[in-house]
């Protein structure tokens, strides 16, 4: 039965992480450097592509799907809590770094764009080395 073991490195996924909010953090501040007809999504696409590679920094050999699964329902999770409007959390909300944690408004188009932003962050995963081991 055939079975995937995945290897990769902290390091580089710290860097990859911290890249990515980068990235992000320009989308927002400087939306004119990506095309306009993709709106806000680029950030959105970025996030949660930080959220993947959030992931497979804490989970570093477990398989790319795995890791998707995960931090698509994480970043699904966080979208949907945008429906929940108690005062508390909006005051979170309304700091800059609550904001770009949990947003503000639920849309589907960000759902959308998170689905984005992990597929192509699960595709380059796979492609840089995933390692199939065949067992019989």
């Amino acid at each position: 039965m055939p079975f995937i073991t995945v290897s990769r490195n902290r390091l580089w996924l710290l860097a990859s992480f911290i890249t990515v909010i980068a990235l992000g953090l320009t989308s927002r501040k400087y939306p004119f450097l990506f095309p306009a007809v993709f709106g806000k999504y680029p950030g959105d696409a970025l996030w949660a592509l930080m959220v993947f590679l959030g992931c497979a920094f804490f989970k570093p050999r477990a398989s790319t799907w795995g890791l998707a699964a995960v931090a698509l329902a994480i970043a699904c999770l966080d979208e949907f809590s945008q429906l929940y409007q108690a005062p508390w959390i909006n005051a979170i909300r309304r700091t800059t770094m609550g904001h770009l944690v949990l947003g503000s408004t639920f849309s589907w188009g960000d759902m959308a764009a998170y689905a984005v932003g992990i597929f192509m962050g699960a595709l380059i995963d796979a492609w840089l080395g995933v390692k199939v081991l065949l067992k019989p």
